[in-house]
């Protein structure tokens, strides 16, 4: 298949939707795993349908727990192999505060490593690119984010810095017992890697609740602040800046839920005009094979069944990609209006 297949029974009325199913590729490894994947969506939004919220909390849980494993393993990797290319630099004992905590043990340091300059760098570049690569995916697959990326991404490093003190300190300690202890590098920077990394993604996830806001909660909690206001009693100038805000929040909350509600409506009616493109291959299949007539009947009813599942699948997706367009339009002219008015 290399072109769109739109697909209609003919003794069906004309709708005005349309069950479309996009082409597989002409590559059959791909093509195997396409079908794997559409079949994992319909059994998603399905479950989706049923428990909105559950399968939103499952959703930036899995993502979140998945995303944030795998870049403690590319951490742990680089790990592995930069510090012995980093090794020039220097292995004697380097950082702050460097001082041993009890007679004859390593010095205990929060910025720097007992192993050296070297190690410490490669442990920084380590971290460094492994939230590199976290945070473009947290912000636009786990969270699906659109807000300011530069405003997220400074935050987002503030708490780094914030993050890399603590668990310095954390690491510090613990290397100190480790040292003492006689444990192998590889050893330490596995431990190393998994204490930070463990204590990282702990602290990264009330983190990400700030900088990736529930843009629906935001607007709640905006126009709550407006009748708090307005029961206290506060100024017209007061009250008229929350209103505002208020405003802005909704307005971003509006093109947030209208986004994603296209997004998950357009792979829903794919997935579903997959199943029943699906269902008429084996239907043919088996009149081929001269099947028995009441085994081709039960086969076309359910052909039938799933082209109406498929056809009401893509009813709601046109009419969440009309919505996003209503709503895009609706708050670009508001915001038009308020430029104009404060002009």
């Amino acid at each position: 298949m290399n072109e769109e297949v739109t697909m209609n029974e003919p003794q069906q009325a004309v709708p005005q939707a349309e069950v479309k199913v996009k082409p597989l590729s002409d590559n059959p490894v791909l093509a195997f795993f396409q079908k794997i994947w559409r079949w994992w969506l319909g059994v998603w939004y399905g479950f989706a349908d049923k428990h909105p919220k559950g399968s939103s909390i499952i959703y930036k849980v899995f993502f979140f727990v998945v995303f944030s494993y795998g870049v403690t393993i590319w951490q742990y990797l680089v790990m592995t192999f930069l510090p012995l290319a980093m090794k020039g630099l220097g292995t004697e004992p380097w950082g702050w505060p460097n001082v041993p905590l009890f007679e004859g043990s390593e010095a205990f340091i929060i910025f720097g490593d007992s192993r050296g300059l070297g190690y410490w760098l490669a442990f920084e570049i380590a971290v460094f690119t492994a939230q590199c690569i976290n945070f473009p995916l947290q912000r636009n697959i786990t969270y699906k984010s659109k807000g300011n990326p530069w405003f997220q991404a400074m935050w987002y490093f503030i708490g780094w810095i914030g993050v890399s003190i603590l668990t310095g300190a954390l690491w510090g300690l613990c290397n100190v017992f480790i040292q003492a202890w006689g444990w192998p590098d590889a050893v330490a920077g596995l431990v190393q890697t998994f204490i930070t990394g463990g204590v990282s993604m702990i602290i990264f996830f009330f983190i990400f609740l700030v900088i990736f806001p529930d843009q629906q909660k935001m607007a709640a909690k905006a126009e709550k602040k407006v009748e708090e206001l307005k029961v206290r009693g506060a100024s017209a100038e007061e009250i008229a800046a929350a209103e505002a805000k208020a405003v802005v929040f909704r307005e971003k909350a509006k093109l947030d839920t209208a986004r994603k509600e296209e997004i998950t409506a357009r792979s829903t009616a794919n997935a579903k005009a997959v199943s029943w493109e699906a269902s008429c291959k084996l239907l043919e299949k088996m009149k081929a094979e001269g099947k028995p007539e009441e085994e081709l009947t039960a086969q076309e009813q359910i052909v039938s069944e799933k082209y109406q599942i498929a056809l009401e699948a893509a009813v709601k997706r046109d009419e969440a990609i009309a919505a996003n367009q209503t709503a895009i339009r609706e708050v670009e002219e508001a915001r038009a209006a308020r430029a104009v008015r404060a002009a």
